[in-house]
């Protein structure tokens, strides 16, 4: 064999330089660097990115301007491995910058990093393909865009990952995802719940932190709760709860278990295993307040089921938060309290925290000075007080009525809310409604009913409605104002708040004062322009209107022309004559300071005689002390005082001292009608000796004689009535006519005199007006009875006219003759 000779090497090419090393100091550089063609140049590119946007935000800002994220965004997908990942690591940390975020959204990056998540990558593309996935999805269209790729299967996948960095990035990724409702059910149906519950276990607590959040936001899907259970969640929460070194996650596990809980069928499951007892020990051992305030939380969203509100009772819950009020946190006390506003709403649970002596502390907090504490604790005492007529007289023991009405005035729109239920609650009772007004919670009503939140004008109208159920009460809301805003509630265009304000409307209508004023204010008018509306009127302002109606009769039948046997015509009754819908009625006394016109005269009743000045008082008027000054004076035909011109002072005359006149008017009142006073004493005797059928004809007989006598049907033009109308008037000097001085009267006159006289002697009978100076009165009579029935009854008009006393049955061509329909 030869011997071997040494090949000698290959000179390099001519036109290829050797290897030389990078190094530069400036950015734009190594930006530049991301478009060379070699792979060595791009792999050492990418990591001083990598490093340089490390260093904060600021750099990454730097590079963003130098244009370094779209070459960024090719270099992931490169076919060397190195450059693929270092380009990868620069992205992820540059993701965290609000501009780069932006502009990868644009650049549609998100399928090329979610591909980077498959089982063939190494971990470090899955711990920085996750950091910017974590990065992204904070925002809402990153969101959808992860979501619409697949990306929580893989991420799911990852919560397994050996490695923590990529547990962190991918959990946190998962728990922004989650905000969304669809995020919350794929988690569940991608066996996502096995793997973050085992994640409770980590020894890094910032991943057990965020699975719990992540978890909080899972549960509140139904079918996620279910699965929870099955994978036994609670025991796992448990164990949290239990083990003092984890109680920085304790407010967040109970979150989670205050979610499972609201499912009846879990609150027995986790009573039977015991949880519900240990929970019940947790909140009262001391603990930082953030948890306990926390684990009551958990205890109020348990008990906003009924069922689950017997399960708490039965385990004492009410002693262990009536314990809880006497921590001096405000956060803890104010949440205690909403816990038993919750608790509040089982009837046995009201009567425990009264024998626990809860609601006076309860009452207390109402004066203390922070704005979440009394506003829960007027919560409470909602609940508490809500058809439980003892615990309301706690509360008024314990003083309550005078805070309420203060946090009315305060103004705090919850807070006034919550006042004036419980306040409404306690006026159910006379004894307590009295103190309320004394407390002076009609002026106080006057901010809440001017509230823009809808649940404190509610609670407010439903309070004044309360009040409203006395006249004291009643007077007391007129003089305060409160009318005016109340029926301006009436326009609303909340179905609520405009029921609410109809209901008040129809208690306050239950005297002639306040009915006056309410109508003044236009009630009737806003009544009759929702009731003619199909969409807006409801039973609530049907009844406003007839209570408006009813308690001022006056207006009822110039409004709708008829009155019914059950509406009572008493003095201070007029007739102005028929108004058209929605033309408002006008009042008595303004008719008084009108003109003479030529208009239709009113008509009105008034057979009570003016009171006397008795005696005793015109002596007292007379008597001064003997250092005063002693002066005679007269009442005036006006109503004024008269004091003559020279003053006694000292018993001595002054002649210096001018001429004084003290000038006190009294209010306009309609003027004694002597002639119908006179007119129901005779009405009056003719009760006893007749029968129903006797009274009706002899009542028509003194009504007929009484305007004019009969009057031939033939001869109606010859019977000058309005000459007779026209003549009183003048002779009055005022368009107002007292019903008794009119002795020549045509068919509304006598009905309405029929109608007043009738009711004066309980004799039943209604009003009907008709056209052309038509009305007539209906009245009722039973038919003869037959065996074995019960006796009917017929209506008839009661001719006044021309054949006094002769009953018309209703529907008969005498009576259509008489209505002249």
């Amino acid at each position: 064999m030869g011997k071997a000779v040494k090949k000698e090497p290959e000179p390099p090419p001519k036109d290829v330089f050797d290897p030389l090393p990078i190094e530069s100091r400036k950015p734009e550089t190594v930006v530049l660097m991301l478009d060379s063609p070699e792979e060595e140049v791009l792999a050492k590119a990418c990591e001083a990115i990598h490093r340089f946007a490390e260093k904060g935000d600021e750099n990454r800002s730097t590079l963003l301007g130098l244009g370094a994220m779209e070459p960024l965004t090719r270099l992931i997908s490169h076919q060397d491995k190195t450059v693929r990942r270092n380009a990868l690591m620069a992205l992820g940390v540059m993701a965290s910058n609000n501009g780069v975020r932006r502009l990868l959204k644009k650049l549609n990056i998100i399928p090329s990093i979610i591909s980077k998540l498959s089982p063939e990558e190494d971990v470090v593309l899955h711990e920085f393909a996750t950091l910017c996935l974590a990065s992204l999805s904070v925002d809402s269209t990153c969101k959808v865009q992860i979501f619409d790729h697949n990306g929580l299967e893989p991420l799911i996948r990852l919560l397994s990952s050996s490695d923590p960095d990529v547990t962190k990035n991918s959990v946190e990724c998962i728990f922004n995802l989650v905000q969304d409702q669809a995020s919350r059910m794929a988690v569940h149906q991608l066996s996502g719940l096995p793997p973050l519950l085992e994640l409770l276990r980590s020894d890094f607590p910032v991943i057990q932190q965020l699975t719990l959040q992540t978890l909080e936001n899972i549960t509140k899907d139904h079918a996620s709760k279910a699965a929870f259970r099955e994978k036994q969640g609670f025991n796992t929460l448990m164990e949290i709860l239990t083990n003092r070194e984890f109680s920085d996650l304790h407010a967040d596990a109970l979150r989670v278990i205050s979610n499972c809980l609201e499912d009846t069928e879990a609150v027995k499951l986790f009573k039977e295993t015991g949880g519900l007892e240990k929970l019940l020990q947790f909140i009262t051992t001391p603990n930082s307040p953030e948890v306990q305030m926390s684990a009551v939380k958990a205890i109020t969203r348990v008990a906003q089921s009924s069922e689950n509100r017997k399960i708490l009772h039965e385990q004492d819950v009410e002693k262990t938060l009536t314990d809880l009020l006497v921590l001096e946190n405000s956060g803890v006390r104010a949440a205690v309290c909403q816990a038993i506003a919750e608790m509040g709403k089982n009837t046995s649970s009201k009567d425990t925290f009264r024998l626990l002596d809860g609601i006076r502390p309860i009452v207390q907090m109402l004066n203390n000075e922070g704005v979440e504490v009394k506003e829960a604790a007027a919560q409470a005492l909602s609940s508490l007080t809500f058809r439980n007529e003892p615990n309301a007289l706690v509360v008024s023991e314990a003083g309550g009525e005078v805070l309420l009405v203060k946090i009315l005035q305060d103004g705090r729109l919850r807070a006034a809310d919550h006042a004036a239920s419980v306040l409404t609650n306690l006026a159910s009772q006379e004894a307590l409604r009295h103190s309320i007004i004394t407390c002076g919670a009609a002026q106080a009503l006057m901010q809440p009913l001017q509230s823009p939140d809808k649940n404190t004008l509610i609670s407010s109208t439903q309070t004044v409605a309360a009040l409203a159920c006395d006249a004291d009460g009643r007077g007391e809301l007129r003089n305060a104002g409160v009318l005016p805003p109340l029926v301006k509630l009436l326009k609303s265009n909340d179905v609520e708040i405009r029921r609410s304000a109809c209901w008040a409307i129809t208690v306050c209508a239950n005297d002639e004062p306040t009915t006056t004023e309410v109508c003044k204010l236009g009630a009737l008018e806003i009544l009759q322009e929702i009731n003619s509306s199909v969409n807006r009127r409801s039973k609530f302002s049907q009844e406003a209107l007839k209570k408006l109606l009813e308690s001022n009769l006056s207006v009822k039948y110039s409004l709708t022309g008829c009155l019914s046997h059950t509406d009572i015509i008493t003095d201070g009754f007029y007739d102005p004559g028929q108004v058209r819908e929605g033309e408002r009625v006008p009042v008595l006394e303004d008719l008084a300071k009108q003109v003479l016109n030529q208009k239709r005269a009113v008509i009105a009743v008034n057979g009570k005689p003016p009171e006397h000045v008795t005696a005793e008082s015109a002596e007292d008027r007379q008597q001064g002390s003997p250092t005063e000054t002693r002066t005679s004076s007269v009442q005036s035909s006006k109503g004024s005082i008269i004091t003559p011109s020279k003053t006694m002072v000292g018993g001595r005359q002054d002649d210096d001292k001018p001429q004084q006149v003290a000038a006190m008017e009294k209010p306009w009142t309609l003027p004694f009608d002597s002639a119908f006073h006179d007119l129901v004493t005779t009405a009056k005797t003719l009760l006893p000796q007749n029968q129903v059928a006797e009274v009706y004809n002899s009542l028509a007989k003194l009504v007929c004689d009484a305007m004019g006598g009969p009057v031939d049907i033939e001869k109606q033009h010859d019977f000058a009535w309005d000459l007779h109308i026209s003549e009183l008037k003048f002779a009055m000097k005022s368009n107002i006519i007292p019903i008794g001085k009119i002795k020549k009267g045509t068919y509304y006159h006598r009905a309405l005199l029929y109608k007043a006289l009738a009711d004066r002697i309980g004799v039943s009978c209604s009003l009907v007006r008709g056209e052309y100076n038509r009305a007539w009165n209906e009245v009722l009579l039973s038919s003869p009875k037959k065996p074995g029935s019960y006796p009917q009854f017929q209506r008839y008009i009661i001719d006044l006219m021309h054949q006094p006393g002769n009953l018309m049955k209703c529907g008969s061509p005498a009576a259509t003759q008489y209505q002249m329909i």
